[in-house]
């Protein structure tokens, strides 16, 4: 497209196969989209657009992400402030058929799979080496393992005791990230073979979390840094030990035979990249 569509804190620019989203630097735009800087999301990532009226004389357009697709949301896991949406654009009303405009636009270059979830992060995280501090330690991640500092003032007695903590990253299975604007915010590290109700007690007493407190663990330094974590996770972790190890549905796939049928028949899928798409498909049966 080429084209570059501006409105509060931020900026999308189109292009051929992704938007480029471009985050405004000043005292009125959230932190976490400060941190952010850019961040380029190929059409691939996305399973909808969605347009809606906002607040004060506003039209918001909102890029919905497929679930894996996009480390930083699954670590947020809906945790986000509407503010803090780095996939949301709010413009002046007058501007609302032109969001109109662009929603079509993106909407007419989702992939085959966008109801689906993606097998792989399709948007980066932030580049480690990373860090922050938490109420009762500091975490840093280096890209290969995540280390927890303890500091005298916060950590428990179990924490102490435990010791200073490095958790390669081809130990661990996933991160689980609870905001420091609720109750119980803090960033814990989910080990292999680890189920959430093996975790050691609550989040102070567990070495393998750090706890957030007024102050600490805030989510512009906290959120980047579990996303950063959880990639590394995701990329050491053989796909077959994500997904469920069963027959593809037949029904399925004839549905999603069908999904790339009308997209040929719209002229948005060639002859050849149908045939390729449908063979795809039929192998897996």
């Amino acid at each position: 497209m080429g084209d570059v569509l501006a409105g509060f804190h931020a900026a999308w620019e189109f292009d051929t196969d992704s938007v480029l989203i471009r985050f405004e630097r000043g005292i009125r735009t959230p932190k976490l989209l400060q941190a952010l800087g850019e961040r380029r999301v190929p059409y691939e990532a996305l399973a909808a657009v969605e347009q809606a009226p906002g607040k004060r004389g506003t039209v918001v357009l909102r890029a919905v992400p497929r679930p894996g697709a996009d480390p930083l949301m699954d670590a947020a896991a809906g945790q986000l402030k509407e503010g803090c949406d780095p996939y949301r654009l709010v413009l002046p009303a007058e501007r609302d058929a032109l969001a109109e405009y662009y929603a079509d636009e993106i909407r007419s270059a989702l992939g085959p799979y966008a109801a689906e979830p993606a097998e792989r992060h399709l948007v980066a995280a932030p580049a480690p080496p990373l860090s922050f501090k938490a109420y009762d330690g500091k975490a840093s991640f280096d890209g290969a393992a995540v280390a927890f500092r303890w500091f005298w003032t916060g950590a428990s007695s179990a924490k102490w005791k435990a010791g200073d903590q490095r958790f390669p990253v081809d130990e661990l299975s996933g991160v689980e990230w609870r905001s420091p604007d609720a109750t119980g915010g803090c960033l814990r590290l989910v080990r292999r073979g680890q189920a959430p109700d093996e975790y050691p007690g609550e989040a102070d007493q567990d070495p393998a979390a750090v706890v957030f407190g007024m102050g600490y663990g805030l989510v512009h330094e906290s959120l980047p840094f579990a996303a950063a974590v959880l990639e590394a996770v995701r990329s050491t972790t053989p796909v077959a030990a994500r997904l469920p190890s069963a027959r593809p549905d037949p029904g399925g796939i004839a549905d999603r035979i069908r999904h790339l049928g009308a997209l040929h028949d719209a002229g948005l899928l060639t002859d050849d990249e149908f045939s390729s798409k449908k063979a795809q498909l039929l192998a897996e049966l």
